[in-house]
C-alpha cells in the first residue's frame, strides 16, 4: 500500500460538479489500494472575491485579519469536498491547516512553513479514510491564523507530503503536466515525461507558471517525488525526478520566458570600488528584487554603465531612487525601459554539451531579434529582448532546439 498527497487547485473545484469529478478522482485512488490525503485550494474566484470585500472595508487591510478572511475559502472546499467523498461511499475527514498543526512562522500574507505534525492525519489513514487538508494556510506560534501567499496550496501539499514520507505527492491543475514551453506560445510545445527537480526549480524561477518555486523547492530539499497531472484528462502527466536520465541526448529541457521584466540603465558612474552596492543598496533597502546585471567600463577607463532589471510593478519606484543616485553619484544620464522581456533556455544537459549558447544567438540573430542582456548558469541562458519579439523568438529557439521531437 502506497500513500498518496493529491492537491487539487481552484480550478480543479471551481464547482460542484468538479468536485464531484474529483471526489471520483480520489475515490478511484483509495479503491486501488493507496491511502490518500487531498489538499485543496479555495473554489477558483474565492480568494479574488474575499480579497475584494477586505479592499471594500480597508485601503489596507490589517495582514492578520485578512489570512483570518482568505483561510475560509479553503475550508469552504474542503468540508464540500469530503461530503461528496461520503455521497460515494468513501469516508473522509476534513481539517484546517491549524486543526493538524501546519506551523508556520508570524510572516502574515506569506508564512513560511516550519513544521507538521502528521500525527492525526495518519491516525485517519488507518482507520481507511481519506483526510482532506486545506491548502495554503496554517498557524503560528501564538496561534495566530496564517497563509502562505498565492499559489501557496502547492507547498501545503509538498509539505505535507514529506512529514508523511509519502511515496509521491501529484498536483493535479488545468495542464497535463510539464511543456517544452508555453503551448500558447508555440503550439508545437511537447509535454515532457519526466524533467530533474533543478530543471524545474530553474523554470519555475525563470517564469514558468506550472509549480509554485517555494513547491519545488521544499520538494527538492525533502526528496518529495512530484508528479503534475490534469485534473480533466486522463494521463501519466510529467514527473519530476532527482534522476539525470538521458542527459547526454535531453540536451535542453524547455524554454520559459518572464514577461513581468524591465530594465535600469546608469550611465557614466565613476569607475571605483564599492560603486555597485551604491548603484544597488539603495534598491534593495527599498526591497526591490533585482534579476539579471550587467557593468561596462566606458572607452575613457574613467566611468562604467550600470544596467539591471526589477520586476515591472517597481520599475517606477527603482527609477526615482536610481536617478537620486545619480544625482550623488554625478553620474551622466539614467535610462529605462518597460519593454523587455527575459526568455530562457535550461536543462541539465549544458553540463556536457559546448556551443549551447551559440547556437541560441544564431537563432535569435536569424530572425533579426537584438540581445541586450545576457546571464548565465550551469544548467540555463538568459536573455533579454525587447518584448515585441516574444513569440518569435521562443518559436525560433522551439525549433532550433528541435523541443517538438522526442528524445
Amino acid at each position: 500500500m502506497s500513500l498518496i498527497v493529491q492537491k487539487y487547485g481552484g480550478t480543479s473545484v471551481g464547482s460542484i460538479e468538479r468536485i464531484q469529478a474529483v471526489a471520483a478522482k480520489v475515490k478511484a485512488s483509495r479503491d486501488a489500494g493507496h491511502q490518500v490525503v487531498v489538499v485543496v485550494s479555495a473554489m477558483s474566484g474565492e480568494t479574488d472575491r474575499l480579497l475584494g470585500l477586505a479592499h471594500g472595508l480597508q485601503a489596507q487591510p490589517s495582514p492578520r485579519e485578512l489570512d483570518v478572511l482568505l483561510s475560509t475559502g479553503e475550508q469552504v472546499t474542503i468540508a464540500l469536498l469530503a461530503m461528496a467523498l461520503e455521497a460515494q461511499g468513501c469516508p473522509a475527514r476534513s481539517y484546517t491547516g491549524a486543526q493538524v498543526q501546519v506551523r508556520t512562522d508570524s510572516a502574515h500574507n506569506k508564512a513560511r512553513i516550519t513544521d507538521i505534525d502528521g500525527a492525526r492525519v495518519r491516525a485517519d489513514l488507518d482507520m481507511g479514510r481519506v483526510v482532506v487538508v486545506a491548502g495554503f494556510q496554517g498557524i503560528d506560534e501564538q496561534g495566530n491564523i496564517t497563509t502562505l501567499g498565492r499559489g501557496g496550496s502547492d507547498t501545503s501539499a509538498v509539505a505535507m507530503a514529506a512529514a508523511l514520507n509519502a511515496d509521491e505527492c501529484q498536483i493535479y491543475t488545468d495542464v497535463d503536466g510539464v511543456y517544452t514551453t508555453d503551448p500558447r506560445i508555440e503550439p508545437r510545445a511537447r509535454r515532457l515525461p519526466r524533467i530533474t527537480f533543478e530543471e524545474m526549480l530553474e523554470m519555475a524561477s525563470l517564469g514558468s507558471k506550472v509549480l509554485q518555486i517555494r513547491a519545488v523547492e521544499f520538494a527538492g530539499k525533502y526528496q518529495v517525488p512530484l508528479r503534475v497531472l490534469s485534473s480533466f484528462e486522463p494521463g501519466e502527466g510529467t514527473l519530476i525526478t532527482f534522476e539525470e536520465n538521458d542527459v547526454e541526448e535531453a540536451k535542453i529541457a524547455g524554454i520559459a520566458f518572464a514577461k513581468d521584466e524591465a530594465k535600469l540603465t546608469i550611465l557614466g558612474v565613476p569607475d571605483q570600488p564599492g560603486v555597485a552596492h551604491k548603484i544597488l543598496g539603495p534598491i534593495s533597502a527599498a526591497n526591490i528584487e533585482v534579476d539579471m546585471i550587467i557593468q561596462n567600463i566606458a572607452a575613457d577607463a574613467q566611468t562604467t554603465d550600470f544596467t539591471f532589471t526589477v520586476h515591472r510593478n517597481d520599475y517606477a519606484k527603482a527609477l526615482a531612487i536610481l536617478e537620486d543616485t545619480a544625482k550623488a553619484l554625478s553620474a551622466r544620464e539614467v535610462h529605462g525601459d518597460e519593454h523587455i522581456v527575459k526568455v530562457s533556455l535550461v536543462g541539465v544537459g549544458m553540463r556536457s554539451h559546448a556551443g549551447i549558447a551559440s547556437r541560441m544567438f544564431e537563432a535569435l540573430a536569424r530572425e533579426g531579434i537584438n540581445i541586450r542582456m545576457i546571464s548565465t548558469s550551469e544548467i540555463k541562458i538568459s536573455v533579454v529582448i525587447d518584448e515585441k519579439y516574444l513569440e518569435l523568438g521562443v518559436r525560433a529557439l522551439h525549433d532550433a532546439f528541435e523541443l517538438d521531437q522526442s528524445v
